[in-house]
């Protein structure tokens, strides 16, 4: 029947097969669990190639992004977006959050039991990460090469 359906619609509107690439999610704690399992259904999908450590560090990524994005972009009822793009190469992982403040990485602490979100992003993507403004706040991007 949705075949049928997808048939009849023209080209420019014809969803895409698969799970989608963006996700919205409300700016609270949980959706870090919501952005893992999206990613992981996501590449799984559209790169069914992808090792399984190729797997496992875009999901790490995703949600270090997500939850810096809640704790520090967002307020009471925002929310964030994810975008992802995959192929056979890497898997580029944007998080789109409604503020400009740019994140900056901490010195390493013992003392800390936060902060430590883009020293494993630096570990994990080096030099394949950052931040672009967008029209209504911030993306922070990061690109986890195939393995």
């Amino acid at each position: 029947m949705i075949e049928k359906w997808r048939a009849g619609l023209p080209a420019c509107c014809t969803p895409p097969d698969g799970p989608p690439p963006i996700l919205l999610l409300p700016g609270e704690a949980q959706s870090a669990r919501a952005a893992r399992e999206f990613v992981r259904e996501f590449v799984t999908y559209h790169v069914p190639g992808a090792s399984e450590d190729h797997l496992d560090t875009a999901v790490l990524v995703a949600c270090e992004l997500v939850t810096n994005s809640i704790r520090y972009g967002t307020e009471p009822e925002d929310s964030v977006r994810v975008v992802l793009d995959a192929d056979d190469s890497r898997t580029r992982i944007e998080v789109h959050d409604p503020v400009r403040r740019v994140p900056k990485v901490r010195p390493e602490s013992e003392h800390r039991d936060r902060g430590r979100g883009l020293i494993i992003l630096n570990a994990l993507c080096p030099d394949a990460w950052g931040v672009t403004d967008i029209p209504l706040g911030k993306a922070v991007w990061a690109e986890v090469k195939a393995s």
